[in-house]
Formats: structure tokens, sequence, C-alpha cells
């Protein structure tokens, strides 16, 4: 049986031996195959991305600019596989990414090799605490969040949550199932900012009850135990952790003032007031999809003026669901089988591109990853229709707008553009390059899909760089390597089409 090599491996198993001794050696089992996992995804960022220090590239041989060379096998960018077990760097052999990062010795890369350690951790105890088995066909949303497992299908850092102790992965994170108790933290009605209807179980005479995370509370806002709070709201985790499902009611996104995996999250205050006119905006526009896609509404949003103590409530992707139908969350799709069906996955390709593109012309572009987009299912398991909730992240073009006789409402400035390189990044690199290649789970399969699908896809002014050109997509190791370069950096893969 392998061992906890690194530091940070070494730190969660003495951790988890405190507090579950039981899952000990399930987890030390299973990180030999984080490690190829993370290493896997790593090795897509060194053979893709516009790092500085690497001078050139040819198929699984890097030339490094201090002389040294990187080798390993022919890099698939659409591969969600673990299948890099072990790179060479001038001859010597790492299969561990946390060790490789520190042998390469790049700017700013002990910081990230830290946070490779904590994603081979992770990983390693998201999968040893899986249950034998579980239902075929979840009938809560939660339960479909539940298996995306391995989190993010191409980003190094998919399981890294460095401020989170084993205690605290345990009780808080989807994969492994918990009943979160949100904390009900009374506040004056006239010292907070509200937008929509903040619902009346959620007030105590003059004071709204905001809910507050559990993390939060104890790392953030701090205080002495449950002093304070007006009760609690037990809620199931969703994937993006700080977004939780109540049973039988809406999803509630809670402040999380920490990093995971990419980037730290807050609520901001601009974020609350505009989010009743972004929800009203999201469904106007979804109409004009003839069905094809619907969009989660934003019930109220509340903040007491801080990014630290904020709450949004949203409605459940279940409303969109009929009888015998299932809602699955694209991420999830792996898990059912159904994308081992080429005439499935064209299908579903179909279908996604279709909404996407027709949104897109209209002058919407969103980031459609597999986390932000679900799909219904029918009995049968046919996608029939798609959901697209969390609209914070869209870009939106006025002059699009304007060509179609859409209204422009006050959107916040930065989902504001009219840069066609920015619009099809944000569509072609969460949908194609994340959603969609994800599913696919290698680059030709991908391609296969992608073939049959194009062929029925609307004629748009952005159908032909989707069938031309280099596929855009988030440079996610770049960006955690230049921590003094704020926003998204992007890089180029090989267009399955060509």
């Amino acid at each position: 049986m392998d061992r906890p090599r690194t530091t940070v491996e070494a730190e969660v198993a003495e951790e988890l031996a405190v507090v579950r001794p039981g899952l000990v050696p399930r987890f030390t089992a299973e990180l030999p195959g984080a490690r190829a996992a993370v290493l896997s995804r790593l090795w897509r960022a060194l053979t893709h991305e516009p790092l500085p220090w690497v001078r050139r590239r040819d198929r699984g041989t890097l030339r490094l600019s201090d002389g040294r060379t990187l080798d390993g096998p022919a890099p698939d960018p659409y591969a969600t596989g673990a299948y890099v077990t072990v790179v060479h760097l001038d001859g010597v052999p790492h299969d561990d990414p946390e060790r490789l990062l520190i042998a390469l010795g790049v700017p700013h890369g002990a910081a990230f090799a830290r946070e490779l350690g904590h994603s081979v951790a992770s990983l390693a105890l998201s999968r040893a605490n899986q249950e034998e088995s579980s239902p075929p066909w979840p009938s809560t949303d939660w339960e479909w969040e539940r298996r995306v497992v391995d989190g993010h299908p191409f980003h190094p850092n998919c399981r890294a949550r460095p401020a989170f102790s084993v205690a605290e992965q345990l009780a808080y994170a989807p994969e492994h199932g918990p009943l979160v108790e949100l904390g009900l933290l009374p506040v004056r009605a006239e010292a907070c900012l509200v937008a929509g209807a903040w619902p009346d179980d959620l007030r105590d005479g003059d004071r709204l009850l905001i809910p507050v995370h559990p993390w939060q509370a104890a790392h953030v806002l701090k205080p002495s135990g449950d002093e304070g709070l007006a009760g609690v709201l037990a809620a199931h985790p969703l994937m993006s952790l700080r977004t939780l499902a109540v049973p039988g009611g809406p999803h509630v996104k809670t402040a999380l003032s920490t990093r995971l995996t990419s980037s730290v999250r807050d609520i901001s205050v601009p974020s609350v007031t505009g989010s009743g006119v972004l929800s009203d905006f999201g469904e106007r526009v979804a109409e004009r999809t003839d069905g094809l896609l619907h969009v989660t509404r934003t019930l109220g949003a509340v903040t007491d003026g801080s990014q630290d103590l904020a709450a949004v409530l949203r409605e459940s992707p279940r409303v969109f669901a009929g009888p015998g139908e299932h809602m699955v969350p694209v991420a999830a799709l792996p898990t059912t089988g159904l994308p081992s069906s080429p005439a499935w996955l064209a299908d579903f390709a179909r279908l996604t591109l279709t909404a996407g593109l027709r949104l897109l012309e209209l002058g919407v572009a969103l980031e459609a990853h597999g986390q932000n987009l679900l799909v219904v299912l029918s009995g049968s398991g046919a996608p029939v229709r798609l959901v697209y909730r969390d609209l914070a992240d869209i870009r939106v073009s006025p002059a699009r707008l304007a060509r179609h006789g859409v209204p422009l409402p006050d959107l916040p400035a930065r989902i504001r553009t009219d840069d066609v390189t920015a619009l099809r990044r944000k569509l072609f690199g969460s949908l194609v390059a994340g959603a969609l290649a994800g599913t696919a789970g290698t680059g030709p399969v991908l391609r296969d899909a992608l073939e049959t699908a194009v062929r029925d896809l609307p004629s748009t002014p952005d159908l032909p760089a989707l069938r031309q050109d280099a596929l855009p997509t988030k440079a996610l190791t770049l960006m955690r390597l230049s921590p003094g370069t704020p926003g998204d950096q992007w890089t180029t893969l090989p267009n399955p089409l060509g």
C-alpha cells in the first residue's frame, strides 16, 4: 500500500487519524489515483498554457527556458481520466504533482505546489468516503451533486480546499453527503440592503435572519458559539460548496470568504442590489430560446453592506422538471453512463450548442460550465431542455441586444461588452472546452459528437468561429502562478473539428 509522501498528504492523514481513523486505510489506498488525476490536469496546463518558462513544445516534450526537458505522454487536452501517471524532468521520474512543481522551481510555484498537495489529499479523501452503492437515478438535487466526487474536470486544483480542516471537509463538502446547519443571524432590517422579497420565515419582527455558513461564522464572523443566532436552517451543500439546497425549498447562496479551486468568492454589495434586475433579464432572454433553456429566478438577496455577511435565495432548478423527468447537473452526466452512447452525446451537444449560439447571437454569452448548466432528461434518458443557474458571470453585448430590439437593463459594467472575442471566450470556453469536453471525456469522442451536432446548428455569425478557430479556455494554472495579474487569463486548444 502506498503511503503519504508530501507534507500536505501527511498532514491530512494525521488529521484523519484523529477525526475518522477508520477511513485512513481507504484514504491511503486512494492517494496514487488522486496523484495521477491531478498530474493529468497539470500536464494539460503545461502542454497548452502560455507559461513564460516553457520555451518550446513538441507533442509530449517540453523544452524549458533554463535548458531542462520535461517529457510525458502525448497530450489530450480534452481527456478527463488519469492518463498521466508519470512525467520525466531531465530524466528524473515524477508521479506527484506537488513535488514536480517544487522541482520545476518556477516563480510562485511553491504556493501553487502546496495547493496541488491539498488537491491530491482532498481528492483521495473524497474518493475514500464514498458509499458502496448509491441510487442510479437520485431523486434530489443534492444527491446528484454529491456524485461529482472529483470536482473540476480540468483544473489541477480540482479539490484544493486548503482553508478547510479534514473535519470541516467531512462536515461541509457535498461529496461527503453532510447536512449542514446554517446559522440564522438576525440583523436589523434598516441596516440591510435587500433585493427582491425576503421571505417571512426568515424574518423576526424588524430583523432579517441571514443564513450564515458555519465555516464563515467560525473563521470570519467569529461569534462565540451560537451567540446571537436565532436558529438554524438545515440544508445540503451543492457543488459550489457555499450554495446549499433546503429540502423542499430554495437554494441558498452564502458568503464563504475563502479560496475554492481558483478564486476567493464573495457576495458583493452590487451583486445583491442588482440581483433582481439580472434575474428578470435572464428570464426574458431565455424566452427567446423557445423552451430550450430556462433560467432559475433569484427570489431575494440581502447584505449588511459588507462582503462577509450576505445571502442569495434562488429557486431550485427542480421546478423545470416534469413528472418522470430527471434534473441532472452537466458535471454529473458521466456518472449516468449516458455519454457512452455516441448518438446520445451528439443529441446533447446539439441541444446545448443550439441554445448557447441562439443566446450569443442575441447578445448573451453564458458561462455554461458543468456546474452552472443542468439538463432535463426524459424518463428514457433523452436530453430534453436545459436549465441555467447563477447569472453573475455572464457577458452581455449592448450592441447585439440593440440589433434584436432587446432593452438593456442597468447591468453591472463588468458584465457589458461588445468585444466579440470576450463573448465567444465566455461561451465556447465554458460550454465546449468545459461542459461538453468534460462530458465526452476524450478529444476523439468530443470531435465525433461535435461533427454530428454542427450539421443541424442554426447559422449564426459565431458558428464559423466554432467550426474553424482554435478553442478558447481559461489558463487556470497560469492564473494561479500569476498572483499579481487580476481577472481571467486565456489560452487556446486545438479545435476538435479542425
